[in-house]
């Protein structure tokens, strides 16, 4: 069985220019080598680019045989003679803008098919307003009075429920549910993405539970990044926002009326409840839970497998169940192993 490349080999370019894109300063050796691709630090040879941003792998720089290495000043007496250290304050920041340009088609979801403009295959109601340039995959259905931007691509399988609005530049991939939803420019949604179904809302009581009509929207701003598999309840009675930039991974759950800000990255797993509020560049480690009706800080940060049932101010770090300081969710660990530990001795 062949191996096939799902992405094309990049276009030979020079040291110089890496530079350029990464805004990093050529420390030493031939500006004009040429790079031919990107390579991970322990498989990198001639004519690749590596970089180091993690202390784990400093012995791996020390023997590596790339061409040339994105690093940060602290490791750049590392680099062994022979590779052109390019100097960068953030590393893989730098990285990104490099591979930004020698793999563009990387930055979306691939196409399914090769259609450039809307399919005869879609199902597409005679009310919808799609701009020119948009593309409409085969299997795509379109709801009533939809509205679709100009450079925005629509992949195969996906609904779009009547009266949603897509900005341009996005793209909806193949498989994904929206409705009830306003979205912005250079928005992507990955595959078998949900937006805007039903938040669980309901009256309970011993004789049984009744459902509370959910009447609210999503609003997803400018430049977010939903993960494949995630969840996005539309509000009750209120709409469920996510802010400009925020990055949110696979298998993600936002509840009705959660209002995210600006920036925000919320790792996989993630189960967010109604009424949360998370304020700008807050980020969540992975399998976290957030209550509902508390508010999250700006830029605070939340470790992994943590639990969130109360309000949290900005600019901390915070872990645990419930969530607290680390420090102090640090000092609790170690008392507690230290009287494991004294258990045993007695045993």
């Amino acid at each position: 069985m062949t191996n096939p490349k799902f992405f094309r080999d990049a276009a030979p370019v020079t040291v110089a220019q890496i530079a350029e894109w990464a805004d990093a300063e050529i420390v030493r050796g031939d500006s004009e080598q040429l790079i031919h691709g990107v390579a991970p630090l322990d498989a990198g040879g001639s004519e690749m680019l590596v970089f180091i941003d993690n202390p784990k792998y400093v012995d791996q720089l020390e023997t590596t045989d790339a061409t040339a290495c994105l690093v940060a000043k602290k490791y750049v007496d590392r680099v062994p003679e022979g590779v052109i250290p390019l100097l960068t304050k953030e590393p893989y920041k730098a990285l990104a803008k490099v591979l930004a340009k020698l793999h563009p088609e990387a930055m979306k979801p691939l196409p399914v098919t090769r259609e450039t403009e809307v399919s005869d295959k879609a199902v597409i109601a005679p009310s919808a307003v799609i701009e020119e340039g948009a593309v409409i995959e085969a299997g795509a259905v379109i709801g009533e009075h939809v509205s679709i931007g100009a450079g925005t691509h629509v992949m195969p399988n996906a609904v779009i429920g009547a009266n949603c609005a897509i900005g341009r530049d996005s793209t909806i991939g193949a498989g994904a549910s929206v409705q009830h939803t306003l979205i912005g420019d250079r928005v992507i949604l990955h595959p078998n993405v949900s937006i805007g179904q039903d938040g669980f809302g309901f009256a309970m009581g011993p004789g049984g539970h009744l459902k509370v009509p959910q009447l609210g929207r999503v609003v997803i701003q400018n430049d977010v990044e939903i993960g494949a598999g995630t969840t996005v309840d539309r509000g009750a009675n209120r709409d469920t926002v996510i802010g400009e930039g925020t990055k949110i991974d696979n298998q993600v759950q936002i509840g009705h009326n959660v209002n995210i800000g600006r920036h925000c990255v919320i790792v996989s797993q993630v189960g967010i409840s109604g009424s949360a509020t998370l304020e700008d560049y807050v980020v969540i480690g992975g399998q976290s839970g957030v209550a509902g009706h508390v508010t999250i800080g700006m830029a605070a940060q939340i470790a992994a497998v943590s639990s969130v049932n109360e309000n949290l101010k900005g600019g901390g770090r915070y872990g645990g169940t419930p969530a607290k300081p680390v420090r102090q969710w640090f000092r609790e660990i170690t008392a507690i192993k230290r009287l494991a530990e004294k258990g045993e001795d007695k045993a």
